[in-house]
């Protein structure tokens, strides 16, 4: 049976590759990150653009903030392979060298000089406006707003990977989550923040608020998808019942000949894999099918209802 496609993330989404020519070979060095670090420095880097454009940040300042997206990670290719393919949690020891892939991520780029512009990236995406981040526990002031869209696409991106999501529904609860790291935590109040009246969460909301913008055409783009293979379900639908019904014609008719006229009339519709035999099955597949995804449409309506109610 013919199965819809579509990627989480639309193809609409911005491909590195495309963007800068000068250093497309400096950018090659990604190739050796493994596959799972890879694809998602690449989600990443596109949730970062589209986050821009949402933003409506200026073209050279989206450019950037997306190559440093990508390059993100980049110090993952120095932190032992035990650790960063570990599947179970980290030890705190592990935990600790997992978190110089910032360190060391920054200091490959350093020394690059086509890549020197874009380590901001790598080192301050884990940092936090409220400066319980590392690796230096800065507060807003101190963080480039470039790094400050990064964690925002980066947080998202980890969480929809490691729940595996493989459709949008129930996203609005990734969205939720991500808006408790928006609010300050009551543990962590510093006196300066105090005085200006500023109580900061760890991640910036503006950047956030475009996430959802994002996350709704992406919505919107896999109803899409579904809808073509609700299409595609109910003309196999029509053309499997017309089958069923010669069948029944045929087993009506008393004469040899129409009997053959019927049934050659179903060979000519039956599909690859299809026969006398099996065809009911497959027309009842299709029928599942279909209720399937029109209940899916429907929850993914609602994802989109839920995510504009959304508050940051």
């Amino acid at each position: 049976m013919f199965e819809e496609k579509y990627d989480f993330y639309s193809p609409t989404n911005l491909k590195i590759h495309d963007l800068d020519s000068s250093i497309k070979d400096h950018l090659v060095v990604m190739d050796s990150l493994d596959m799972f670090t890879k694809r998602h420095s690449e989600n990443v880097a596109n949730l970062t653009g589209r986050i821009c454009e949402y933003m409506h940040c200026n073209n050279q300042f989206t450019i950037h903030c997306i190559l440093a997206g990508y390059l993100h990670d980049i110090g993952k290719l120095f932190i032992p392979k035990e650790i960063t393919n570990k599947t179970s949690s980290l030890t705190n020891d592990e935990y600790e060298i997992m978190k110089t892939h910032t360190t060391l991520g920054y200091n490959y780029c350093m020394e690059d000089l086509s890549l020197r512009p874009y380590s901001d990236g790598p080192l301050y995406h884990h940092e936090s406006l409220n400066g319980t981040g590392y690796p230096r526990g800065l507060r807003k002031p101190d963080i480039p707003y470039s790094a400050q869209i990064i964690r925002v696409a980066d947080e998202y991106d980890a969480i929809v990977t490691k729940r595996q999501y493989t459709t949008h529904v129930n996203i609005s609860l990734t969205l939720k989550e991500l808006i408790q790291d928006t609010l300050p935590s009551s543990d962590i109040i510093a006196l300066d923040q105090l005085k200006q009246n500023e109580r900061l969460g760890k991640i910036n909301p503006k950047p956030l608020k475009a996430l959802f913008k994002v996350v709704v055409d992406d919505t919107l783009y896999e109803i899409s998808c579904v809808m073509n293979y609700v299409n595609y379900i109910k003309n196999q639908i029509k053309r499997l019942n017309t089958i069923q019904k010669y069948e029944k014609k045929m087993n009506l008719s008393k004469k040899a000949t129409m009997k053959d006229y019927y049934k050659t009339g179903m060979q000519l519709l039956f599909q690859q894999g299809e026969n006398f035999e099996n065809y009911k099955q497959v027309l009842d597949e299709y029928k599942n099918a279909l209720i399937i995804r029109e209940k899916r449409i429907d929850d993914l309506f609602n994802e989109i209802k839920i995510i504009k109610k959304l508050k940051v």
